[in-house]
C-alpha cells in the first residue's frame, strides 16, 4: 500500500523525535519525582508554595496558612496546580500531607501510616521550626511585589538570611538591586520613551529598522543596575540591610577583606548622607556618584578590601587604640582579628560578600557564639538534590537485566520485551500490530479528506475498540501458533 511520503514516517524518525520530546522534558524535570524529602527531616532544598492550596488571603480576619512542597510532590502531588517557586529555603521540611495544606490534596509519595499503603496520606503534624514569610503567598523583596517570569526583567538577589522575620531578619528573602538601596524600581517600560514616540514620526519601518528597534527594546528590558550597586561579578553572596539590622555585630566587617563596602538604604533616616567620616571613606565605592554604577573598574577593588582599612586608620583616628603596639609585636599579631578592624559605620546598610569571605571571619571565643547560629557563615552549605532521573537507557540497552522505570519509553519497551516470555512478547506484538491497523484504518479517511480528527471521533472510536475482545483473541491465538510451528 503506497504513502504520501510528505504524511508518513519510518520507525526510526518516530524513535528519534519521540527521544527528543523527553530530552526535553527531561531539561525542565531533571529528577526523579518519585519520593517526598519530609521522612528525611529538615533540609536545605527546593521548595514550591501552592496558591491553589493555600491561597493568600485579603482579609486580616482571616490569616494567610503559609506552605510548600519540596520537589517531588510539587509534580506528583500538585501538579496541575498553581505553583511559585521559592528555590531553596534552609532546614526545611515539606509540608505536603500535613494540616498546614488541605486534605483534598493529599500526599501520594508517601506511606499512609493507617492503612500501609501508599498515598492519600493527610492530616500529619506538620514541622515546628520550618520558618515562612511573604515568599510562601507569591511576594518577594521589601517591595512585597508577585514575582510574574513573564514580566519581571533584571536580577533579584537571595539573601543568606541571618534573620528570619521574627527577629527582624527577611528569611532568605530575594531582592530587587533598587529596594536594597531604597530607589524607586526601575521599570523597563520608564526607559524607553524614544520608541513609542517613533512611531508618529515615521509609521512604516522596513523590516531591518524594525529588528534594529527589537534588539533595543530586548537590552532596555534588561533592567539595569542602579549607580552605585556592585557589579554581580565582584560578590557571591548578599546580607540585606534587614539581616544586618538585626545582628550588627557584622557591620565591621563591611570594606573589609572578603567583603564589599556598605551599601546604604538611602530612604532610612540613618543613611540619608549624614555618615561620619569613617562611613564616607569606606562607602565612596558604594555611593552613586557617577555613570558607573553598573560596572565598577579593576582599580576600585583594592580600595573595596585591604585599603578602606588603610584610609580609615589614616584619616579617622579611633583605630590608634587597635593597631600594632610597635613595643609589642608579637602581641599585635596574635590578636583576634576582631581587634583589628574599624569601628562599624552606623546607618542602615546591605553588605556584599566575596567568595573566600569566610576565612576572613574571626572565630576567636568572642566571635563564635555569634556565628554559631548561623552555620552559613561557617562553611558552605549544600542543597539537596533528588536523584536524577535516568536520560540514557544504558540499563535497557545492556542486556535483560534493564531497569523498565528508566531511559526513554522506546527503550523501557525493549527492556519489558527481553525480560518476557518469547510467546508472550510475540503474542504481545501482534496485538500491538492488530491495534494499529485499526486506528491507522480509522485515520485514513480523516487523511484523504483532509478533515482534522475531534475528541469525540477518538472517544467514540476507542470505546467501539475497547469491545473488540473477539479480534484481540484471535490475534493472540494466532500468534501463539506461529511460535509453536517456529519451535
Amino acid at each position: 500500500m503506497s504513502q504520501d511520503p510528505g504524511n508518513s514516517q519510518t520507525a526510526q524518525e518516530f524513535i528519534a523525535s519521540q527521544l527528543e520530546l523527553e530530552k526535553e522534558a527531561r531539561e525542565a524535570l531533571p529528577y526523579q519525582f518519585d519520593a517526598c524529602t519530609k521522612p528525611l527531616g529538615p533540609l536545605r532544598q527546593a521548595i514550591f508554595a501552592c496558591l491553589t492550596c493555600n491561597p493568600p488571603s485579603n482579609s486580616d480576619t482571616k490569616p494567610h496558612t503559609a506552605a510548600a512542597v519540596c520537589y517531588s510532590c510539587s509534580i506528583s502531588c500538585h501538579g496541575e496546580h498553581e505553583l511559585v517557586e521559592l528555590f531553596t529555603k534552609r532546614d526545611f521540611v515539606c509540608d505536603c500531607g500535613t494540616t498546614r495544606v488541605p486534605s483534598s490534596s493529599p500526599c501520594t509519595l508517601r506511606i499512609n501510616e493507617s492503612t500501609s499503603q501508599k498515598g492519600n496520606v493527610t492530616g500529619e503534624t506538620p514541622a515546628e521550626n520550618n520558618k515562612y514569610n511573604h515568599n510562601f503567598s507569591g511576594r518577594f523583596c521589601g517591595c512585597g511585589e508577585p514575582y510574574d517570569p513573564e514580566k519581571e526583567k533584571g536580577t533579584m538577589f537571595q539573601c543568606l538570611g541571618l534573620g528570619t522575620i521574627e527577629d527582624g531578619g527577611c528569611g532568605e528573602d530575594w531582592w530587587h538591586p533598587e529596594c536594597l538601596m531604597g530607589l524607586p524600581r526601575i521599570q523597563p517600560s520608564e526607559t524607553a520613551p524614544k520608541e513609542e514616540k517613533e512611531e508618529t514620526k515615521q509609521p512604516a519601518q522596513d523590516a531591518e529598522a524594525t529588528a534594529q528597534t527589537a534588539g533595543e527594546q530586548e537590552d532596555v528590558d534588561e533592567a539595569p543596575l542602579p549607580p552605585g550597586f556592585p557589579a554581580e561579578d565582584d560578590f557571591d553572596h548578599l546580607i540585606c540591610y534587614k539581616c544586618v539590622s538585626s545582628f550588627p555585630w557584622i557591620k565591621q566587617y563591611a570594606g573589609q577583606e572578603g567583603f564589599l563596602g556598605p551599601v546604604y538604604h538611602k530612604n532610612h533616616s540613618e543613611g540619608t548622607g549624614d555618615h561620619t567620616t569613617a562611613e564616607d571613606v569606606t562607602n565612596d565605592a558604594a555611593l552613586p556618584s557617577s555613570n558607573e554604577g553598573k560596572k565598577r573598574s579593576a582599580e576600585d577593588d583594592p580600595e573595596v578590601t585591604t585599603s578602606k582599612k588603610t584610609k580609615v586608620e589614616a584619616e579617622d583616628g579611633v583605630q590608634e587604640n587597635v593597631t600594632s603596639n610597635p613595643t609589642d609585636t608579637t602581641t599585635a599579631e596574635n590578636a583576634p582579628l576582631h581587634t583589628k578592624l574599624p569601628l562599624a559605620p552606623s546607618g542602615t546598610f546591605s553588605l556584599f560578600l566575596k567568595e573566600d569571605f569566610r576565612s576572613h571571619i574571626c572565630r576567636c571565643p568572642s566571635c563564635f557564639p555569634n556565628l554559631k547560629p548561623h552555620p552559613q557563615l561557617l562553611e558552605e552549605e549544600e542543597a539537596y538534590e533528588p536523584p536524577v532521573s535516568e536520560s540514557d537507557g544504558q540499563e535497557a540497552q545492556n542486556g535483560r537485566g534493564g531497569s523498565v522505570g528508566s531511559g526513554s519509553t522506546y527503550e523501557r519497551g525493549e527492556a519489558l520485551l527481553s525480560n518476557m516470555d518469547r510467546v508472550k512478547a510475540i503474542e504481545g506484538v501482534m496485538v500491538y500490530n492488530h491495534l494499529r491497523d485499526k486506528v491507522k484504518a480509522f485515520l485514513q479517511p480523516f487523511a484523504e479528506s483532509g478533515q482534522a480528527v475531534g475528541a469525540e471521533d477518538i472517544k467514540a472510536y476507542f470505546e467501539k475498540l475497547r469491545g473488540d475482545e473477539e479480534g484481540i483473541r484471535l490475534a493472540g491465538a494466532g500468534a501463539g501458533a506461529a511460535d509453536e510451528s517456529s519451535g
